[in-house]
């Protein structure tokens, strides 16, 4: 039996690869792994490896009761389209704006593997120049 499209999109990145899916008909990506395009209900579905460069559409900081640290939640525009729910690290919470360039990695905690995003170089410094 086939591993579901969850199960197989965990098992890429378990690999180090992350992958997103496009439809082969429409060619139109889609994000979180399903059986079926999303605007058609097509199922001609391929895996392409994601070229891990979004956008920050929201941000949401987090802040949990001490000794935890705020954490960011983000809605990333992925450059080929999806949009994802994930994570911004690398810089205070309160520097990482609507708009920021980041780019993912994958990580492995709490004993899965998991895509979370860094600010690029470009958009760090800017970050840290508006702060002052």
């Amino acid at each position: 039996m086939r591993a579901g499209p969850e199960t197989e999109f965990h098992e890429f990145l378990a690999a180090g690869r992350f992958m997103i899916q496009r439809c082969r008909t429409s060619g139109r990506y889609a994000f979180y792994p399903r059986v079926a395009e999303p605007a058609s209900g097509d199922l001609n579905l391929e895996w392409i490896e994601a070229s891990g460069v979004g956008t920050v559409y929201s941000v949401t900081i987090a802040r949990p009761k001490p000794p935890a640290s705020p954490y960011v939640v983000a809605l990333i525009d992925l450059a080929e389209g999806p949009r994802m729910m994930s994570t911004v690290e690398g810089m205070p919470p309160e520097a990482i704006r609507i708009g920021m360039q980041v780019t993912g990695r994958i990580v492995h905690r709490d004993g899965r593997h998991m895509i979370v995003f860094e600010a690029t170089p470009a958009a760090a410094r800017l970050a840290c120049q508006t702060r002052r």
